[in-house]
Parts: C-alpha cells; sequence; structure tokens
C-alpha cells in the first residue's frame, strides 16, 4: 500500500511513519520543516525514516496548490493521512493567518487531491479542542462542539465540516481523529512534558498554569499511532441508522466518521508533573499562574466508539510513558 503521511518530520507524523515502512507499506512523507519549532529536530525525525527502504520525501507546504496537484498526480496513492497543520492553542492567539493557510487551505487541497485521484481513505487530524466550551464529561464524539475557544479549535471544526462535505458530494471515506493531549519520544518542545523537562534540568522554574487544576487525558504516542493505523485500515462507511430529525454529529448517512483517539484516563496536572520529578531525579520549582486565553481545565476522551469499531487499547500509564520520555531526552540531547 502507498501511504501519503502529511507532516511526516512532525511528532505523530514520523512515528506513524515508522509503523507503516515497518510492516511493510510505501510511504511519502510530506513537512514543510517550517519553523513554528526546532527544524533540527525534524530533520532528526526525517533522518531515522531514510533509513529505512520504502521512505520518499516531499518537502512541500499544504497550501501550495500546484504542488499538491502535482504530488498526487505523480505517486497514485492509496491511503492518506493528514497531520500537517499548524499547531497549538495559543500560538493561534498570536499569528491566527497561519491557521487560516495550513489548516483550511492546506485541507482544501488534500480534500481535492482525494477526491481526483480515487483515494480509498482519508484519515486527518482533528483535536479534542473542539469540545470547547462543552463541559459534560467524558467529551463523546457524540457532543455538540459549536462552541470552540480559540481559532484553533474553530480550523479543527472546519476541517471536519469540510470532510463531511467531499463524503457527501464525492463518496470518500473520510474519517476525523480528535486526538488527546500526545506525548512520548520524538515529542513537540512546545508541548508540557518537552519544556518542564527541559526547565527542571536546567534548574530553571516551570509555567503552571491553571494553579496545576488541570486534567487531560495525556496519550502514549504509541497508543494513537496504533490506533491510527487500525482506522486507516478500517475505511469509514455510512450509518444506516443515521436520520436527519435527530442527526448524530459523530457518523453520517455518507462514508463519514469522527473519533476520539485518547487514553479515558484523565490525569491532573500535578500529578503528571510529580511522575516526571520522579523519572528526573530533581523537583520542580513551580510559577503557578491563572487559566490561559483559549485554554479549556479538563479534557476527558469517551474511546467507546474507536474500542468497539476497531479495537482500539491504550495500555500506557503516564509511569511508563513519561519514563520512556525522558530516557529518550537524556539520549538524544546527551543530558
Amino acid at each position: 500500500m502507498k501511504v501519503l503521511v502529511t507532516g511526516a518530520a512532525g511528532f505523530i507524523g514520523h512515528n506513524l511513519s515508522q509503523v507503516l515502512l515497518g510492516r511493510g507499506d510505501q510511504v511519502v512523507g510530506l513537512d514543510n520543516l517550517n519553523d513554528y519549532y526546532d527544524v533540527e529536530l525534524k530533520k532528526a525525525r526525517l533522518a531515522s525514516l531514510t533509513q529505512q527502504g520504502g521512505f520518499h520525501f516531499a518537502k512541500l507546504d499544504l497550501a501550495d496548490r500546484a504542488g499538491m496537484e502535482q504530488l498526487f498526480a505523480r505517486h497514485g496513492f492509496d491511503r492518506v493521512v493528514n497531520l500537517a497543520a499548524q499547531a497549538g492553542v495559543r500560538y493561534s492567539i498570536e499569528n491566527p493567518r497561519a491557521y487560516v493557510d495550513s489548516n483550511l487551505v492546506g485541507f482544501i487541497n488534500i480534500l481535492e487531491g482525494c477526491r481526483h485521484h480515487g483515494i480509498e481513505h482519508l484519515v486527518y487530524a482533528s483535536s479534542s479542542s473542539v469540545y470547547g466550551a462543552n463541559k459534560h464529561m467524558p467529551f463523546s464524539i457524540h457532543h455538540n462542539v459549536d462552541h470552540p475557544l480559540s481559532l484553533y479549535a474553530a480550523s479543527k471544526k472546519a476541517n471536519e465540516l469540510m470532510a463531511h462535505t467531499y463524503s457527501n458530494l464525492y463518496g470518500l471515506p473520510t474519517t476525523g481523529l480528535r486526538f488527546f493531549t500526545v506525548y512520548g519520544p520524538w515529542g513537540r518542545p512546545d508541548m508540557a512534558l518537552f519544556l518542564f523537562t527541559q526547565k527542571i534540568l536546567k534548574g530553571e522554574p516551570i509555567d503552571v498554569f491553571n494553579y496545576g487544576a488541570h486534567r487531560r487525558d495525556f496519550t502514549y504516542v504509541d497508543d494513537i499511532v496504533q490506533g491510527v493505523v487500525r482506522v486507516l485500515d478500517s475505511a469509514a462507511t455510512a450509518n444506516p441508522a443515521w436520520s436527519g430529525e435527530t442527526p448524530d454529529p459523530g457518523t453520517s448517512n455518507a462514508p463519514y466518521r469522527i473519533y476520539n483517539i485518547g487514553n479515558n484516563e484523565p490525569v491532573e496536572l500535578m500529578r503528571y508533573i510529580e511522575v516526571l520529578e520522579n523519572c528526573l531525579g530533581r523537583t520542580a520549582e513551580k510559577n503557578l499562574l491563572p487559566l490561559q486565553p483559549g485554554d479549556v481545565p479538563d479534557t476527558y476522551a469517551d474511546v467507546g466508539d474507536l474500542m468497539r469499531d476497531v479495537g482500539y487499547a491504550p495500555s500506557t500509564p503516564v509511569e511508563i510513558g513519561v519514563h520512556r520520555f525522558v530516557e529518550w531526552y537524556r539520549e538524544y540531547y546527551r543530558v
């Protein structure tokens, strides 16, 4: 199978590409290598992929319409996993136009490529942030998500709507995955675990927002990738019981699905920090701060649909996952 993985130099894209290559798939990895965070880390991820047979790298921006058209025409993909996006809730307040270019313009280029080149299945990254002001826990794909609290969240909700349109008009099977706080080796430097580790080892204080009262559905990257692969191999189908009179937001009478993909077991931020302190053998100096604009206090995924439909089974507790991240961090940065 030939798979296009966008965002292949990113955290999840890199780990997913490794698994697909390991099972014998051909992978074309797309990335624009932007400088939102350390480009050298992205290049190191790519270097680990190019050592394996069956990987081809395409340096390209999703928003490049002509370049995307040529990419689809050249390669004859069977399936597509779109993980490339401008990420980050907080950065969307500082630089909103980056989210329009990547997450909206870029996503329509993906949809058009899939439409015109007979793609069997498009799997794309959505986000737990779409739940926004919803306070009903755990978050369910059957809940309404019409009240996002950041432009990042709005762009991800827009992706789901755009995908549904293409599933309805052109019969393109699409599956959106709402990721919940992914962490692990090769992680993103703008995420809490990476930032905390870096500062604690330097003896610097860490910023703890919402006074540490956050709860997050921290999900280890290997569990996430296992779920993505299972979804990729199970193309979305129409829900025959779907009704326009009582519309289910997570399914459709078109070949369209939405799933939560998380750990299904939220952890308090202070506990997460405590686990990290134990792994590092150091105590963090904590700078306690209020909730940031656009952020939500809690995330908690109901992953029952994903478990039922594809056998998704997250199994990595934070104690093990954080330990593995710290081992990788110490080796990679020689700390």
